[in-house]
């Protein structure tokens, strides 16, 4: 079964069945940005327990208490990919009050990072079914990607068109 109708699939009987299986936490997720401007995203797991399974999204995940966010971004970089950043900026976040879900608040940091064809070369993904490159119109035009991560990919691609 292709991903989508995977996703598809297990999304029907998440809501069939009743039962939370997703624990929000505060995040951290990378806008990799291969050296010829293309976007490197990961294709989520078709499976029980994350958010938006079979969608493209950003490489990232939860900051773990006490961490430092850079650090969270290193280390699920390292994780995921075998990646060493260099270095990553700040570019934006998104904050959530999931209070009324019992939840509380919760942050999703985007940091802009620039990746060397040989070292996207070198990636070993450990975490997801695939992963690609993908031109930013392509990618928020054509493919199924996760709300929040393309909208920060929206905010990077058309950047240039917000004025101070």
């Amino acid at each position: 079964m292709p991903a989508p109708a995977a996703a598809d699939a297990l999304l029907r009987q998440l809501a069939a069945s009743g039962r939370p299986a997703l624990r929000p936490s505060n995040a951290v997720a990378a806008l990799l940005v291969h050296e010829d401007g293309r976007y490197i995203m990961q294709l989520r797991d078709a499976k029980d327990g994350i958010f938006y399974p079979g969608h493209w999204g950003c490489f990232g995940g939860a900051v773990e208490v006490g961490e430092d966010p850079v650090e969270a971004l290193r280390r699920e970089l390292r994780e995921e990919l075998e990646f060493e950043m260099a270095g990553a900026s700040r570019f934006t976040q998104f904050d959530f009050d999931l209070s009324p879900l019992g939840h509380g608040k919760i942050y999703r940091i985007y940091y802009a990072v620039s990746v060397p064809d040989a070292a996207f070369r070198r990636f070993v993904l450990h975490e997801g079914a695939d992963c690609k490159a993908f031109d930013g119109s392509e990618l928020l035009g054509n493919q199924r990607v996760t709300p929040y991560d393309a909208f920060a990919l929206w905010i990077h691609v058309f950047r240039s068109k917000f004025t101070p």
